[in-house]
């Protein structure tokens, strides 16, 4: 169920739950309806005792909707939404959720000596390579790799356990770009959203680039 105007939460709460799905689960039961932001999540995830923002909220997102059951709209569910823009829209749960598949430990230490324990994002031929503990210098947030499934989790829940080429190890930028930024129906990078996740440096340096590019166009 898709609500019928969109509405903004106005959320600045700081929330006290021992983990971070839980926290973001407070966060959106005190908002159904609402539109959520990225910010917002991050905000209520950080840990109220350490003030560290987690930098795997959004596994814990994915969580409360494949483990937990919930619905949670993201831009794919609802057009008028942004890519950092999500809503409860209720708070019934589905009987079964798909419960997220996960690698064995040997499947994801195999995975890991692949990766040299670094994110494999690949752009442009260029590796993300980013290691747990580093600093993302865009995202911000200390680096913790996590598991990814090669094929969606939406085609495919039930990816081998066992099989290492079907699992990739990714950092919490990238595993966001690669489930909002990109639209398998299309095939097209969601360069809106890009630009809404990068830095004001960045934003910049595109502005600069368009700029140019537009210019030489016109003359």
């Amino acid at each position: 169920m898709i609500p019928q105007e969109k509405i903004y939460s106005n959320d600045t709460s700081t929330y006290t739950q021992r983990s971070v799905r839980a926290r973001i689960e407070a966060l959106f039961l005190n908002n159904l309806g609402k539109v959520v932001t990225r910010q917002q999540i991050i905000r209520a995830a950080t840990n109220p005792e350490t003030g560290i923002e987690p930098e795997n909220w959004h596994q814990r997102l994915s969580e409360l909707r494949t483990d937990s059951g919930y619905t949670i709209l993201s831009k794919r569910d609802w057009s008028l939404l942004t890519p950092e823009e999500y809503v409860m829209p209720h708070t019934d749960r589905r009987a079964e959720a798909a419960r997220r598949v996960l690698p064995s430990l040997a499947c994801w230490q195999a995975v890991l000596a692949r990766a040299n324990h670094q994110c494999e994002w690949t752009e442009d031929g260029q590796k993300c390579n980013l290691a747990p503990g580093d600093i993302d210098p865009i995202g911000g947030g200390t680096v913790r790799l996590t598991a990814d499934h090669m094929v969606p989790h939406s085609i495919n829940p039930a990816s081998d356990p066992d099989d290492p080429t079907k699992w990739q190890a990714l950092c919490g930028r990238h595993q966001v770009m690669k489930k909002n930024y990109w639209d398998s129906s299309s095939g097209k990078i969601n360069l809106i959203g890009i630009l809404q996740s990068v830095s004001k440096t960045q934003k910049l340096e595109a502005l600069d680039f368009l700029t140019i590019y537009f210019n030489q166009k016109n003359n």
